[in-house]
This record gives C-alpha cells, sequence and structure tokens, in this order.
C-alpha cells in the first residue's frame, strides 16, 4: 500500500519501521524540523528523519502545514509533495503539527492515528505519562480514524496494555511503541474495519507535560509522589532542593507506617533515607546530583551524612 508517513519521536520511529518490514511503500515521510538540544545545543536529527534517511525514503520537514498560517511556504511545499505522493492513506504517530482540512481529505483512505491511550481516556499530547501519574492499572494503543478534532476521531481498532507497579514512561513507551507499530499494521492489512464512535462518556485530556512540573511538592500524599516519579521518568524527571542543589530523585517507595511534616527526612541511616509527605512518607531509592549519574541511596548517604531532621526543599 502507498502510505505517507507522518511522526517525529522513536514512538513514530517503530511504528514506521514495522510499516516497511510489512512490505508497505512509503511514498513520503513527515516529520518536524531539526532541533537544538544536548549540552551543545547542536541540530538534531529526530528518530523518525533518521530512519528515513537510512532507508532512502523520501522526506519533508515542514515548520507548518497550515496555508493560511507563518509558514505558507512551508505548507504549500508539503502539500505539493503530498499530492505528488499520490498516498492512499497517511498513517500520524506523534507528529507533533496539526493536521489541517487539506491534508485529512488528501489520501483516499484518509489519515490514521497511532494513539497511546484506550480513547476517549487520555486524548492529547501526554497519554502515557498521564495514565502513569493517575494511577490506571491499564492503558493501551486506538488506532483512530482522524478528523479536525483533538484525538476525537472513530475508533477502528485497540488493545490494552497493563500498567505495573514499576513501570515507568520510559519502559510503557517501549511496549506501546511496539503495540502500536503491529496495530498499524495489522489495520491496513484488514479489508475493512468498522468505525466505532468514542463515547461521550471518560473523556480526560493529558496536557503536555511541563518542566515546572518536576518540582516536587511533599504537601502530595506519598502514592502521588511516588507515581509522578514513574511518570517523569525519562522526562523531565521529578527534582528537589538540597544545600542549594537540585536533586533529581526517580525511584521511591511508599511507606505506608509513617509520617511527619510534609519534606522532613525522618530517616536517614542504614541505607535507607525516607521523607514524610502529605500524607505517609516515601523512601527515596535512587537519585542523581547535577551533572552526576543515578546513584542508590547509600551512596547517596555518604555524599550528604547528617540529613536526619533536615528539611527537604
Amino acid at each position: 500500500m502507498r502510505i505517507a508517513f507522518a511522526g517525529t519521536p522513536e514512538f513514530a520511529a517503530t511504528a514506521l519501521a514495522q510499516l516497511i518490514a510489512a512490505g508497505h511503500d512509503i511514498v513520503l515521510v513527515l516529520t518536524q524540523p531539526d532541533r537544538p538540544a544536548g549540552r551543545g545545543m547542536k541540530l538534531q536529527l529526530s528518530p523518525v528523519k533518521a530512519l528515513a534517511l537510512a532507508r532512502d525514503l523520501p522526506l519533508s520537514q515542514p515548520r507548518s502545514l497550515r496555508l493560511d498560517g507563518k509558514y505558507p511556504e512551508d505548507a504549500r511545499a508539503a502539500q505539493q509533495a503530498l499530492a505528488a505522493a499520490a498516498p492512499e492513506v497517511m498513517v500520524v504517530a506523534a507528529y507533533g503539527l496539526i493536521l489541517p482540512a487539506w491534508v485529512l481529505a488528501l489520501p483516499p483512505r484518509g489519515c490514521l492515528n497511532i494513539h497511546a491511550s484506550l480513547l476517549p481516556r487520555w486524548r492529547g499530547a501526554a497519554p502515557i505519562h498521564r495514565a502513569i501519574e493517575a494511577g490506571d492499572a491499564k492503558t493501551g494503543i486506538t488506532i483512530m480514524q482522524m478528523d479536525a478534532g483533538l484525538d476525537t476521531g472513530d475508533m477502528l481498532l485497540w488493545r490494552s496494555e497493563a500498567i505495573s507497579a514499576q513501570d515507568c514512561t520510559a519502559t510503557l513507551h517501549n511496549r506501546l511503541a511496539a503495540l502500536g507499530g503491529e496495530l498499524i499494521v495489522q489495520a491496513l492489512a484488514a479489508p475493512s474495519l468498522q468505525r466505532t464512535p468514542q463515547p461521550s462518556a471518560g473523556v480526560s485530556y493529558a496536557h503536555k507535560i511541563d518542566k515546572a512540573e518536576a518540582a516536587i511538592d511533599w504537601l502530595q500524599p506519598a502514592a502521588l509522589i511516588e507515581r509522578r516519579l514513574r511518570a517523569f521518568d525519562p522526562f523531565p524527571g521529578a527534582s528537589f532542593t538540597l544545600d542549594g542543589e537540585v536533586i533529581k530523585l526517580w525511584r521511591g517507595r511508599i511507606e505506608r507506617l509513617m509520617s511527619g511534616t510534609p519534606g522532613r527526612v525522618l530517616r536517614a541511616d542504614g541505607g535507607q533515607l525516607i521523607v514524610a509527605c502529605g500524607d505517609h512518607a516515601l523512601q527515596l531509592l535512587q537519585l542523581q546530583r547535577p551533572g552526576g549519574r543515578r546513584i542508590d541511596t547509600a551512596a547517596f548517604l555518604q555524599a550528604h551524612p547528617g540529613l536526619a531532621g533536615r528539611q527537604l526543599g
């Protein structure tokens, strides 16, 4: 099948790789422009672009697809490229740009989105993070026929995936990415799929993760803080301040039999670092100092003795 593909991060690259492996003809790849990243702020290729270049696939990187927007020349060039490629369908996965009406109407089979939740739960930009943060027992992948709304289109295919108490965004992302690639290949192989409108009940929005959310609020319940540690791993991480340093906390364990003033260190010996929260307490298991690597609590306490009774920021 002649497919145009639109996506940017690793989640999308996994799906593109599976479409290629399934023998589909990828006639055009759309991905976001290169962005500066890292300490040197050098321009970085998106994972989708890297794969497209490695497979010698036609590539377009418009800054916008809106013909009446800020970059109309980019949109017109993309429109010409898509028209020339003549795809039967467009597959979209975490592209990061809004698809205007002209894009949705161009392929005969429309645009299919690989969305990392069981819609209508967690429409929006960060469904994996928000599912873990909320304590959901399961999430999944939905293959959706795109319309003009925000993740509001009819559902074509879906499958659930359990969220374990050990899952962080990185681990759950990898499983969902593989599942997304599997389901989109299955959807495209089907002669027809029934379109199921999304239920009106149970709608929730997965707002984009903001770096400001990284700061730990010790007034929150320990259970919520622990889930946020996993939801924000690998980005943006969760952090607190100690002696003027911003310390990242990657893992924690709820201590239900301990409590105290939120943010107060209740124990800091024997390889254990326990901090009171708004409800119960949290044992800190994996930390990271600025410029350092992730270390266990025993190693952290060697560098920071005498923490018992201290108040964390």
